[in-house]
This record gives C-alpha cells, sequence and structure tokens, in this order.
C-alpha cells in the first residue's frame, strides 16, 4: 500500500507537472516554435547542418511537442497504457534534460522556455528541474511493473478528449492570438512606463584589501582599494522593457511612438509575411486617414524593403525598422496590429482579426 500511495505521488507530480507545462505552451505556440528555431540555429552550427532544414517546420514541431506534452501528462495520471506512458516519458525527459544541460553549459539559449513566458527559469535552473524529473520519472520505470495494467474505458475516453482539446486550442491559438499574453507587451502595458526602473537601481561593491574582500553599499573614496566587481542588490526593480526600439535613416523614433495615438502595422519577417488578410489592412490604413489616429509601420527589414514593400501596398504612412525579436515579442502574427496611446497598449489583433477604422476609433474614445 506504502508503495502504491508512494509511485501514485509520484505519478500525479511528473504528470501534473507535464499537463502544466504543455498547456501555457498550448496558449502559445508560435512562441514555442521560436524558442526550437533557436535550438535549430545552435544545433545546426554546433552539431550538425541538417537542424537548419527543420527551422520551416517549427511550428509543426511545435504543436506536436505541446499536444504531447498534455496527452503523456493525462495518461499518466489516469493510468492508461502505463508502460508505454513511462518509456515515452521517460525519452522526452532524456531529451529534455541534454537541451536544457547544452544550454545551460555552453550558454547557448538563455531561455529554454520550459513554461513559455509565464515562468522564467535560468539555463541551470531548467536543467535542476529536468534532473528532478529524470529522477521520478526513472523511479516510476523501475517500478513499473507496479502500475496500472489495464485502464477504464472512461479514462481512455478522457485521453482522446484531453488530445483533441490540446490540437484545437493550439490552432485557435496559431490563427488568432494567444488566449492569455504573459509578454511585456499585454494590453494595459504601458511601455514607456515599462523601460523605466520601477525603483532606484541599488549595487553592492566588492573591493580587495591586503587578499581581503570587502563589501560596500556604496563606491569607497579609499584609492588602496582594489576594485573585483559590482553586483545588483535589486534585480526585480530592472526595467520589464529593455529592448525596445524603432528608427528609421532619420533616426531615433521610439518617442514620436509613445506620442498620441497610433496604430502599429508590425511585421517580424518579411520573408514569412501572410497576405492572406493585407487587402483588410490596406482598407484600415485608408480609412483611418484624415482621422487623428497614425497608422505606422513597423517591420523587422531594411528601409529599402520597407518602403518597397509600402510602395506595393500604396500605404503613405511612416515606416520603420525594429530588431526581429521585439516585434515577434509584441505580437505572435505576421503581420499583426497594436493601438497605442501615448505608449499603452489598448488592443491587439491577429491579422485574421483586423479591425475595421470604427472598432479601431472606438479604443480612443473610450
Amino acid at each position: 500500500m506504502i508503495k502504491d500511495g508512494f509511485l501514485w505521488v509520484i505519478r500525479l507530480l511528473v504528470g501534473g507537472l507535464f499537463i502544466f507545462s504543455g498547456l501555457i505552451k498550448v496558449n502559445d505556440p508560435v512562441g514555442t516554435s521560436i524558442k526550437l528555431e533557436e535550438y535549430f540555429d545552435v544545433f545546426s552550427n554546433d552539431i550538425a547542418g541538417f537542424f537548419y532544414y527543420l527551422k520551416p517546420f517549427a511550428l509543426e514541431f511545435a504543436v506536436i511537442l505541446v499536444v504531447i506534452e498534455v496527452v503523456l501528462g493525462v495518461m499518466l495520471i489516469l493510468g492508461v497504457k502505463s508502460r508505454f506512458t513511462v518509456w515515452a516519458l521517460a525519452l522526452m525527459i532524456l531529451f529534455f534534460t541534454f537541451l536544457t544541460f547544452f544550454s545551460a553549459y555552453f550558454n547557448k539559449v538563455t531561455d529554454c522556455g520550459c513554461f513559455g513566458d509565464a515562468i522564467k527559469l535560468t539555463p541551470w535552473q531548467s536543467f535542476y528541474k529536468d534532473l528532478i524529473l529524470l529522477v521520478l520519472i526513472a523511479i516510476l520505470f523501475l517500478f513499473q511493473l507496479d502500475l496500472p495494467k489495464k485502464s477504464a474505458l472512461w479514462a481512455k475516453v478522457v485521453t482522446a478528449v484531453c488530445c483533441v482539446l490540446a490540437l484545437t486550442l493550439s490552432i485557435l491559438a496559431i490563427r488568432n492570438l494567444p488566449f492569455i499574453d504573459f509578454r511585456a507587451y499585454k494590453v494595459g502595458v504601458n511601455i514607456p512606463q515599462n523601460m523605466l526602473p520601477s525603483s532606484p537601481l541599488e549595487y553592492s561593491y566588492v573591493m580587495k584589501k591586503d587578499g581581503e574582500l570587502l563589501t560596500f553599499d556604496q563606491y569607497p573614496s579609499d584609492e588602496t582599494l582594489e576594485f573585483v566587481e559590482m553586483n545588483l542588490k535589486n534585480p526585480e526593480a530592472l526595467p520589464k522593457i529593455s529592448d525596445f526600439a524603432v528608427w528609421n535613416d532619420e533616426g531615433d523614433f521610439s518617442s514620436e511612438v509613445f506620442t498620441g495615438d497610433k496604430t502599429l502595422i508590425l511585421v517580424s519577417s518579411m520573408l514569412k509575411v501572410s497576405d492572406s488578410n493585407l487587402e483588410e489592412i490596406d482598407q484600415l490604413i485608408k480609412d483611418l486617414k484624415g482621422s487623428p489616429i497614425q497608422p505606422v509601420f513597423v517591420a523587422a527589414a531594411s528601409q529599402e524593403e520597407i518602403t518597397s514593400f509600402m510602395n506595393e501596398r500604396g500605404w503613405d504612412i511612416l515606416g520603420l525598422q525594429a530588431d526581429a525579436t521585439v516585434v515577434k515579442t509584441m505580437i505572435r502574427s505576421n503581420p499583426g496590429i497594436m493601438l497605442l496611446k501615448d505608449g499603452q497598449v489598448l488592443a491587439k489583433y491577429h491579422h485574421n482579426n483586423t479591425p475595421s477604422s470604427s472598432e479601431v476609433l472606438d479604443y480612443y474614445i473610450k
């Protein structure tokens, strides 16, 4: 009885963690695909060149991965095909442990994306988390003969329903936007305010004298002390947004974007930009002309590419450059639409849900 209870607790912990991790990524499969692309880039350079050719399929891999995480977690807890489930989890956690160790030891991918943008872990924290899971799954592997050998029909039905739901939610999140936005540019955020520290940054200074290390809250004036390092005492006060910038050949336009009412048309990749709803965006820009709301095109591209694209679409608006990672963080759509009022995010739209000019105007007159 004690052993059965012990194994049940492990099944609940491991299965629950896989379900939790999978559901967070089901909420944002595009974010998971971006992380996979990072790994494919690193592996193509450090392990084998063929990983580069997997990048175009990163989104498909992401959907498969997140659905499998959820389904295996449900199967483990409900005791559906226990031996198969434990084998599958063992192989998956071995793969994850390799990824997180590779990231931590070689400092290649600084965020594994284990829990999406909801919970940020350092590479070493991710590795230690996977080590703990590896030990727990190893225990299940050793005692797999004591796990449920048969499962009830209802358990199999629940597993199938969870699989369909996870797949459906993933597709909906891809075709729209994440159901819950955990990123720094979510609706309601004031971008320029989040670019500032939440409180004054405090530092400690480590100095050396006669082989002894001394720590000071203020930089000492004693010139006989040798500087060793400076440490931030309140990292929680750091700006939540540190990488936002938009510019063109005339200079930086970040302050301009944070002034007044702006509708940003965001493109993270000119090569992958979807043209399925560009006509609706064309109409939106046309209808906003003459209104107090200024449309601005922001793309991760050269100024020549931006100008050429706008001329092709007939957009007589301000065109600005931005970093691709920043644009991908701002919105999970290519193109996507973000409404700003004095730098505050009022709304975000996937290109499949391009708003009309009247919908946009409603946000600014509320």
